[in-house]
């Protein structure tokens, strides 16, 4: 089993409760991280023998451009889709970042991270 993990993937998103992140959108980054048998990858040296990070990218910009209102959502349904999407994945864990959130103050960013496994 190994551990594969995307940091910083970065977004031009519409998700937010205001009406304004809804219309303008904002900068969000994600982080991903899940577990798959690689054994046979190790040995074959083939991407045909494991999970490609590339469609894992793919697969998060795709859910990334569905507009919603809380980055919980988002990242539940980041997960899901990589779940869905490649049965060899046994667990995924997925932080998204909202950066320079509307709060009142200074701030890099506020984030909700979430674990799924089958």
């Amino acid at each position: 089993m190994a551990l594969i993990e995307i940091h910083g993937m970065r977004f031009y998103a519409h998700h937010g409760c205001f009406e304004e992140e809804q219309a303008i959108g904002t900068h969000f980054q994600v982080d991903l991280a899940f577990t798959t048998d690689t054994s046979k990858a190790e040995v074959s040296d083939n991407i045909a023998d494991t999970v490609s990070y590339l469609d894992v990218y793919q697969v998060v910009k795709r859910e990334m451009l569905i507009p919603s209102h809380l980055l919980e959502h988002v990242a539940h349904r980041v997960g899901e889709a990589v779940l869905a999407q490649f049965p060899d994945t046994m667990t995924v864990k997925v932080n998204v970042h909202k950066m320079n959130p509307p709060l009142g103050g200074q701030m890099d960013s506020v984030s909700v991270q979430v674990a799924l496994e089958r």
